[in-house]
């Protein structure tokens, strides 16, 4: 599915780049890993390939996706659950692991929504940022723009 040298998305970590593609012996069966340098860290992981599409592993998404995401970040006729903090937490954060840059951009929508009628916690804040995070490296990779200018357009939707 990769090879080295590939951009990937890495669920809840980010965008990285195919490093190597390994074989590893482990419990005396030989198996294969894609070594994986996350960007905005340089943390390094190791996925098995077998199991790339378990975990999320996916290629950056077309150009002509970003404006789907764009106009998920422009709906506002959408419904915040009043639920608790920490439910909410929970909600948005199982949406992150599923890796899919729409689900990202859904929460990052009802962040910033939420934050104009209430301030957020300090988790929602964090988690807000993450998911701004990942949409503005992964727009700008699929754009081949500047994360700059991408983060401007983000902010300016929401501004």
């Amino acid at each position: 599915m990769f090879t080295t040298g590939d951009m990937a998305v890495y669920p809840a970590h980010g965008v990285g780049v195919i490093e190597a593609i390994e074989t590893q012996t482990i419990g005396g069966i030989d198996q294969s890993f894609y070594v994986m340098r996350i960007l905005d860290n340089d943390m390094t992981i190791m996925i098995p390939t077998a199991n790339s599409d378990n975990v999320g592993l996916r290629a950056i998404i077309e150009e002509v996706e970003v404006d789907r995401v764009l106009k998920i970040l422009k709906e506002r006729d959408i419904k915040i659950s009043s639920q608790t903090w920490n439910r909410r937490y929970r909600d948005y954060m199982d949406k992150i692991k599923t890796g899919s840059v729409f689900e990202v951009a859904e929460v990052l929508r009802d962040l910033y929504l939420l934050s104009d009628d209430k301030e957020l916690s300090y988790g929602e804040r964090k988690m807000m940022d993450t998911a701004k995070n990942l949409l503005v490296k992964e727009i700008s990779l699929a754009r081949k723009t500047d994360e700059e200018n991408v983060e401007e357009q983000v902010e300016k939707i929401f501004n």
